[in-house]
């Protein structure tokens, strides 16, 4: 992954960690990682873990790669329930009820966020 995309992926997942925290979540854990991959963020909303994917992009790229949000296709939901999974099993917390959220942020030329959306419910 290059410098500049972890750059971004950093920033996004920061305002993503700030306005959860704002909206009044518990953030329980942030880039919880397995040999399989990576949870984002972990999170409590009210009674509900939420799991989020943060996805990043910069707006100079213009969307000739698409939306951040449509970069969670089928198969990136899949690796995220597995993950999701994994982490219930790890902190016994088998019975939660649980819900899949995307944070899709857009990143301007001096790292301003111009652009922030939350989709609960995702997935």
């Amino acid at each position: 992954m290059s410098v500049n995309r972890q750059r971004l992926g950093r920033i996004g997942e920061a305002e993503a960690r700030r306005r959860l925290e704002l909206l009044g979540y518990v953030i329980l854990v942030a880039n919880w990682r397995t040999r399989h991959g990576e949870l984002d963020v972990v999170a409590v909303d009210g009674e509900r873990l939420v799991f989020v994917e943060v996805r990043s992009r910069s707006a100079v790229s213009g969307g000739r790669y698409g939306t951040a949000a449509e970069s969670v296709d089928p198969r990136k939901q899949r690796q995220v329930r597995l993950l999701a999974q994994s982490y219930m099993h790890f902190t016994n917390r088998y019975d939660a009820s649980v819900r899949f959220d995307v944070i899709a942020v857009t990143i301007g030329e001096e790292d301003n966020i111009t652009d922030y959306r939350h989709y609960k419910a995702a997935f």
